[in-house]
């Protein structure tokens, strides 16, 4: 597309994107339809690139933490600490 063919993505039109990626599931499907060309528009294909890259980022970090959690906070459950 060039600089003469570029339009303004609609209002509208984000409206819809930003619902169809609040749909569990649908969500990836369509990012990663709308990274890889799936669009006619660049600024659609470009969200969904960072959007993607930003849902790896917090995935990574997510599990992480899900891995580090009991190690670092771990407590002896049942066990009364000791007395003075």
């Amino acid at each position: 597309m060039s600089n003469s063919e570029y339009r303004a993505v609609s209002v509208g039109n984000w409206i819809i994107t930003f619902i169809v990626v609040g749909i569990p599931l649908v969500n990836l499907i369509m990012l990663i339809i709308w990274a890889l060309g799936g669009t006619p528009h660049p600024s659609k294909k470009t969200f969904a690139q960072a959007f993607l890259v930003l849902l790896a980022i917090s995935f990574c970090i997510s599990l992480l933490i899900a891995l580090l959690w009991p190690a670092v906070f771990h407590h002896h459950r049942g066990v009364a600490p000791p007395v003075g």
